[in-house]
Formats: C-alpha cells, sequence, structure tokens
C-alpha cells in the first residue's frame, strides 16, 4: 500500500525546510536507513546527536502520526528495489542517453508521488468530486496544463467544469459559487500568490477546497479542504518545475479521474461512449465533405 511507502521520498521533499535539529535526524536516517528503522526514537536522537522529543517532533512536521509510521514507511521504501534516481543530461551528450534519463526520470517521478499518496485523502477528494454541482480548477504557469486536462476529463462524464489561468476570470466565477462546489488550487511549490488568494475566497463562499501541491507545509495546503500531494523530486539542472511537476501533476489528475470513474463506472461508460459517438460523427461528415471536395477538384 502507498501508505507504507514514500518515508525516503518525504524525508528529501522536506529535509531543506525543517528546524537544524530535525534535519539532522533526517539526514542520519537517509545515509543509515536499514539501522533507523531498527532503532527507538530515544536511540535515533542519540544517534543523530539529537533528542528522542526531536525525533517526535520531525515525525509531526513531516505529517506522520508517530514514529512506528516513519519507520514502517523507511522500511517500505527499503523492501523496493532501488532506481538510478534522478539523473542530469550532459553537454553534447548522445540523444539515446537523454532519451535513457528522460525515461528513468519520468518513471521515478511518477514511483514517488504514488509512494506519497493518501489513500484517505483521494477518497475524499473522489467523493467531493462526484457529489459537485461543479468543479473550478485553477492554475498558473505549468500548472495550468494539469488544469486544462482535468477540464477536458470531467467535461467528458458531463461534470460542469472549468479551468482557469486568468485570475479576474477566475475570480469571477468563484464568486457564484458555494456549498455545493469544488475549487481546485494546482501550484507545484504551493506557495503561488494567486491560488492562495482563489481558494481563500472559495471558503468565504463555502466551497468545498482541494489543492494539488509538492509535499509539506505551504499556503495553499493549508488554506485547502484536501490535500494531495506530488513528490518535490530532486529537480536537475533542466529538471524545472515545468517538467517533473508537471508529470507529476498530470499523473495525479489521471488518479483522480480513474478513481471516480471507477466509482461511477455505469454513468462514466455511458458518457464516455456518447461523447466518442459524438466526435466519430464529426469525423464522418469531415471524411464525406474531403472525399467530395477532392472529386470536384478531380472533375
Amino acid at each position: 500500500m502507498s501508505q507504507m511507502k514514500g518515508g525516503l521520498v518525504i524525508l528529501n521533499d522536506m529535509i531543506n525546510s525543517l528546524p537544524p535539529s530535525e534535519q539532522k535526524i533526517a539526514n542520519y536516517i537517509l545515509l543509515h536507513p536499514e539501522d533507523s528503522i531498527l532503532l527507538t526514537a530515544l536511540q535515533l536522537g542519540e544517534k543523530s546527536e539529537t533528542s528522542s522529543a526531536a525525533v517526535i517532533r520531525l515525525c509531526k512536521s513531516l505529517g506522520f502520526n508517530g514514529f512506528q509510521e516513519l519507520k514502517l514507511r523507511v522500511a517500505g521504501d527499503l523492501r523496493v528495489n532501488e532506481s538510478g534516481g534522478y539523473r542530469d543530461i550532459e553537454p553534447n551528450e548522445e540523444y539515446a542517453k537523454i532519451i535513457e534519463k528522460v525515461n528513468t526520470n519520468t518513471i521515478q517521478t511518477l514511483k514517488d508521488t504514488v509512494d506519497i499518496l493518501n489513500m484517505d485523502q483521494i477518497k475524499e477528494a473522489v467523493q467531493l468530486l462526484i457529489r459537485a454541482r461543479s468543479i473550478l480548477f485553477v492554475g498558473f504557469g505549468a500548472s495550468y496544463i494539469a488544469a486544462k486536462d482535468a477540464e477536458q476529463k470531467f467535461l467528458r462524464v458531463n461534470k460542469q467544469v472549468h479551468s482557469f489561468s486568468d485570475l479576474h476570470m477566475a475570480a469571477t466565477a468563484i464568486a457564484n459559487k458555494g456549498s455545493e462546489d469544488v475549487v481546485i488550487g494546482i501550484s507545484f511549490s504551493g506557495d503561488t500568490f494567486e491560488v492562495t488568494k482563489l481558494l481563500e475566497m472559495a471558503n468565504n463562499n463555502n466551497c468545498n477546497t482541494i489543492s494539488i501541491t509538492k509535499y509539506g507545509n505551504s499556503s495553499v495546503a493549508s488554506i485547502a479542504d484536501t490535500n494531495l500531494y506530488i513528490s518535490a523530486a530532486k529537480e536537475a539542472t533542466f529538471r524545472s518545475g515545468a517538467t517533473a511537476s508537471r508529470i507529476a501533476q498530470l499523473h495525479l489528475i489521471d488518479v483522480l479521474f480513474m478513481c471516480y470513474a471507477s466509482e461511477e463506472y455505469d454513468k462514466t461508460v455511458e458518457r464516455l461512449d456518447s461523447t466518442r459517438e459524438a466526435l466519430s460523427s464529426f469525423k464522418q461528415q469531415f471524411d464525406t465533405k474531403r472525399k467530395i471536395k477532392i472529386k470536384r477538384d478531380k472533375g
């Protein structure tokens, strides 16, 4: 289960935002994961030259229920074969090697994101989407790509859905929403000013709010009712947010949609068939007109 993995990923994602004493513990675990899962909180505090209290504070900072959850997650990571990790490209590198690295990095991003998904939060988000009268996705920059993808997916299953990357248009839409509507803010950093303000407005209107951000504390996550996290990953020079976050966000949108489709299976199949038939009809009409035009041109 994904809840039993992701400890090392989360430690890597969060380490730079932790207080000094908790950083020391995190570093020790990352360097000695096999040893760490065999220690008590008191022993880990001694090994990392901190204290058992600092270990407990670290678990709280990471969003875990306690030290036992941290150890279970790290142990779950150790049971999985290690991949090559994230790799950067080199100057004038062979294209075959670049393709291999891009492929490896993409797989690692998806794996890390799945490992930190919280099933309870996913279930809560899906139920909100099922009950929603309307759904608004907001994202700026690269995050708008995920918002637009989500709009296209849920539009096909007959949900009233819109995506926005314009602050004024999004604010106008949210101003007319209420308790039966869902607003989803997408921000890799979790600190995008526009997304924060839009979710605040949504909360003031009693909308249900969901965040999609990198793991950790952030202004966007602190405002949303339900938080869905993607892996921050160790960004290589050319793996800016426009690459890693985009892949992780799109993957999480796919997970949400597929879980929604499973819960609403019969309705989803019916509506997907309807949209498929509609698009097929347009294609047939276009092909017929094109054939007639070709014949006329030849004649």
